[in-house]
């Protein structure tokens, strides 16, 4: 072997010095410097039999050793993932987008023919940048040896910035083998997003101040931002009187679900959604899922209500309906600047009468908020309600680290279990295919901690089916994780979508191509790749089966069937 100092070597120590651990991927000939690079360093490389298991496994583990790092400043919460050009990055693609809409911090990169061969269009071609740009924050190709240490060093600074998300690298195999006396580049410290604007945040403060029932929804920013930012939306709700909601399709844990002030969260269908920003006043913090999953009539919020909108990314603020104070920053900063304000102006006795309301409002939702949790079920069925999955979930164990791609499952799982900060991790983006690979990796992050927390992926089966061979990457690096897979046999959501809408009723359609009959065997699947597999018939079934999973070490996948 040569002992001469190259490209990817330089690539290898420059995470290494970042204090990347684990890098994700599915190894091609256009990468073989860099895999070679990898075996004489110490990070260590994640292998999944696809390429978009191993872009979604980055995610879930940058995204889970972002909350690491938030006690933690030591911890580096990027997570990187190696595709094989063309095709492996189109494979990839699909989660780079879910990593996108989850701003996780991810870099992706991808080998690439030489640069003086490309014009003979050899197999595989295609214009890397091209493909994955739209999703990225910054993407670029490393066409000579002298840019890659600034390179990659900007790749990772703008990841790691909030708003965070991926980035792209090309890796031409030239530039790879190409000798050089060159070192990583130091990092430097990585900025905030800053406290907002003044003269806005006086605004806020005064609209919030003099507003009858304000409305405080706290969108996945927030959590991005840490704890000391939820404790913030905690601060400025309470200082405000305010109702708290969720942002609609929220994926972490952005306010703690067991506060007084807490009623729910918004739900992605025009009736529901209207009804809970129906206020005279409106504060979206962090907010970036602002509209409906389907197309709505009406305007979701009414054009008297005063709307105060504040967040990391500058794009949000502003970008649906018309902010009447707009704040770029970040989102604990701000609201602490804000409830400072709120706290010292407003009356005591008003505060007080504005969260009776709030209890009163809440009291008279509960009644709604159960029913969409599905916890009816048909008479003589005995197979598990959604809800009975959730509530025995809950009665094992409350505090695992949950990643969530449930569909039509998630809403008894967000209206039934006691989420506290950093205890979720769901599929911002919406493209099925994210959740298991993600969990998959959240499961490795957890494995870095001297006290892991217990992982568990709650993955719906249309989910688990997209790469059930995820679960051969958690076999093969040793973890803890236990997936629940909410069993309906059907793609449930097209058929709801389909009711939303067309109209009419079930019996009125054939719903083509949305069952899976014959089903698919989900627990011997999961064996083939080494796990533990379980079919769960009854709800009675359940507690025993689960508890004994989390308790004994390595991967589980528990079939549960659930009516719709």
């Amino acid at each position: 072997m040569p002992d001469a100092y190259t490209g990817a070597d330089l690539f290898v120590d420059a995470l290494e010095q970042y204090g990347v651990e684990h890098v994700f991927g599915n190894p091609g000939t256009t990468e073989l410097p860099i895999m070679e690079a990898l075996g004489d360093g110490d990070v260590e490389y994640v292998l999944g039999l696809q390429e978009d298991i191993a872009t979604g496994m980055a995610a879930g583990y940058a995204s889970t050793r972002r909350y690491h790092a938030d006690g933690d400043p030591s911890v580096c919460p990027l997570g990187v993932v190696n595709l094989h050009i063309t095709p492996g990055l189109a494979h990839g693609l699909g989660n780079v987008f879910g990593a996108m809409y989850g701003g996780a911090p991810v870099l992706v990169t991808a080998g690439n023919h030489e640069l003086d061969f490309r014009h003979e269009e050899p197999l595989l071609t295609g214009d890397l940048e091209e493909l994955v740009s739209q999703f990225c924050k910054f993407s670029a190709e490393v066409t000579d040896i002298d840019a890659l240490p600034m390179l990659l060093r900007r790749a990772v600074r703008v990841a790691l910035t909030p708003p965070t998300g991926p980035v792209f690298l090309a890796l031409p195999v030239d530039v790879m083998r190409t000798e050089t006396a060159d070192s990583p580049q130091r990092l430097g410290p990585i900025p905030d997003a800053g406290g907002g604007d003044p003269d806005a945040v006086e605004a806020a403060a005064d609209y919030l101040v003099e507003a009858d029932q304000p409305v405080l929804v706290v969108g996945d920013h927030v959590a991005r931002a840490g704890t000391d930012a939820v404790d913030a939306a905690v601060r400025l709700a309470e200082a405000a009187g305010a109702r708290v909601h969720g942002e609609i399709l929220a994926c972490e844990v952005n306010f703690p679900t067991d506060h007084d002030q807490w009623i729910s969260f918004v739900g992605p269908g025009e009736d529901v959604a209207s009804m809970l920003l129906d206020t005279d006043t409106l504060a979206l913090v962090g907010c970036s899922t602002n509209t409906t999953l389907l197309r709505h009539e009406n305007p979701l919020v009414s054009e008297d209500t005063t709307v105060i909108q504040a967040s990391s990314d500058p794009e949000e603020v502003g970008k649906i309906r018309p902010a009447d104070a707009a704040i770029i920053g970040d989102p604990g900063r701000v609201m602490a600047a804000i409830a400072d304000r709120v706290e010292a102006r407003l009356d005591d006795a008003e505060r007080d009468e504005r969260i009776q309301y709030v209890q009163t409002m809440k009291t008279g939702l509960e009644a709604t908020m159960t029913e969409m949790g599905e916890d009816e079920k048909p008479a003589g069925d005995t197979r598990s309600s959604k809800a009975e999955l959730v509530d025995g979930m809950k009665a094992v164990d409350p505090d695992t680290y949950i990643v969530d791609e449930g569909v039509t499952a998630k809403f008894a799982l967000l209206t039934r279990f006691p989420f506290g900060p950093e205890q979720l991790l769901s599929n911002k983006g919406g493209g099925l295919g994210y959740g298991l690979p993600a969990a998959v990796g959240a499961a490795i992050a957890e494995s870095l901690r001297d006290d892991p927390r217990t992982v568990v992926g709650y993955i719906g089966d249309g989910s688990y089916l997209y790469y059930p061979h995820a679960i051969y990457s958690a076999v093969r690096q040793d973890v803890d994780l236990t997936v629940v897979v909410p069993d309906n046999r059907n793609y449930r959501i097209l058929k709801d979508n389909t009711l939303e809408m067309m109209g009419g009723e079930e019996g009125d359609y054939d719903f083509v191509g949305m069952d899976f009959e014959p089903p698919v065997d989900i627990p011997r699947n999961a064996e083939s790749h080494g796990a533990r597999g379980h079919l769960v018939e009854t709800p009675a079934e359940f507690p025993g089966v689960y508890e004994t999973a989390l308790e004994t070490g390595g991967t589980d996948v528990i079939d549960v069937l659930v009516h719709d």
